[in-house]
């Protein structure tokens, strides 16, 4: 058995600065122990996948972060580490735990997912070994898991079995939490009654983020980064692909990361319904350096047009509700303008703009690759590729 600190200490040497995950009883002590750490960073994540997708945006900007889920929730991060992860090759160390590991007594729910971790890891291109249960197998782990990080660029696993750390009392620091008291909700009304389309809200988010500014734009997967790469393939894009839903949580990682550019996320309204728990996160932990876009036409375009359930939902009051800084909606791209205009606001930016649908013609796909796209936004900001 091992000390927190054994671990964590080693672990920042190695440069993981950055942890995120959902509890699990057999790393509880990490936590507790990385949230009252000066210089270290924990964020709670709503799923495991939203807490692999902000590791994956550390990565982007130049950092090392752990995700640490149970293996009950390694499901919920199937989505990114195949679909993010691997094809864009953001590394990052994953730790694990073994519940229902055969021959152990564990809950019921645990028994199928304890017999299968090891071949999902492996099934999904992750190599791994068992966490290091003691102190001198620490270094040794590490150096393998950072090897393999910096070799292939992506994910490396150590799986923790039961009684491997030993017991850390936290403090029950809480994570800093904003006073609702102090946002405030504008509705922006719409201009001639006609809502924009997909083209030229992107169109306007192009004026508005020149690439010698500071600004990084990631756009979700489907037609929203395909359209934005038709209008102009700049270097300070990213066009998502797969991971479906992760764009706010992989923005909040890299505004973390890189808190000298100003992160601007385009979503998209089924992709935010898919990960709406991550409004909370990014409320909580972003800075004033995240800008949260809803590009909302109410449909799954790429997909053959079928609707949403954006129909009923008003994003920008969930936004306020979970301590974004500044909620907007509206109807009209000055729903854009006020959302990236200068001037300072206490936490993150949010704006839901509401759009007619529509798809140019012969809309091409991006020709640059994933991992292409990736280096050349680390080349932009300066950040190791």
């Amino acid at each position: 058995m091992i000390r927190a600190e054994q671990f964590i200490e080693p672990a920042r040497e190695a440069g993981f600065a950055w942890f995120a995950g959902v509890p699990c009883s057999f790393f509880r002590s990490f936590i507790n122990y990385v949230i009252d750490a000066p210089g270290l960073q924990y964020l709670s994540a709503p799923n495991e996948g939203d807490a692999v997708a902000a590791m994956a945006g550390v990565a982007l900007g130049g950092g090392w972060g752990v995700a640490m889920m149970q293996n009950s929730g390694l499901g919920n991060a199937v989505s990114p580490l195949t679909s993010l992860n691997w094809v864009f090759r953001l590394p990052m160390l994953l730790i694990v735990t073994w519940r229902g590991e055969p021959g152990v007594a564990d809950e019921p729910q645990h028994e199928l997912m304890g017999r299968i971790t090891h071949d999902l890891l492996e099934a999904m291109d992750i190599p791994w070994e068992t966490f290091p249960a003691q102190a001198d197998d620490i270094g040794p782990a590490l150096s393998r898991a950072t090897r393999h990080l910096r070799d292939t660029g992506r994910p490396y696993a150590l799986v923790m079995r039961k009684n491997t750390v030993a017991d850390h009392p936290g403090s029950g620091r809480r994570p800093p939490f904003r006073a609702h008291a102090d946002r405030h909700r504008v509705d922006v009304p719409p201009v001639d009654d006609a809502r924009p389309t997909r083209r030229d809200a992107l169109a306007r988010l192009i004026e508005l983020t020149p690439t010698d500014g500071a600004d990084l734009l990631l756009a979700t997967t489907g037609y929203t980064g395909r359209e934005l790469y038709a209008l102009a393939d700049r270097d300070n894009q990213l066009y998502m692909v797969g991971s479906m839903g992760c764009a706010s949580s992989l923005g909040l990682g890299l505004a973390l990361a890189r808190p000298d550019r100003r992160v601007v996320v385009i979503d998209g309204d089924g992709a935010a319904l898919m990960r709406l728990g991550n409004l909370a996160g990014a409320a909580v932990y972003g800075g004033n350096n995240l800008v949260h876009l809803v590009l909302d036409n109410g449909l799954h375009e790429s997909t053959g047009g079928q609707a949403t359930l954006a129909g009923g939902v008003d994003f920008a009051a969930v936004a306020r509700a979970c301590g974004y800084g500044l909620s907007l909606a509206g109807d009209s791209l000055e729903v854009l303008d006020r959302a990236l205009a200068d001037g300072r606001s206490d936490g993150p930016r949010f704006a839901h703009l509401r759009l007619k649908p529509g798809v140019p013609d012969s809309l091409p796909r991006p020709m640059i690759t994933p991992a292409e796209v990736a280096r050349r936004l680390a080349a932009h900001m300066g950040a190791p590729s």
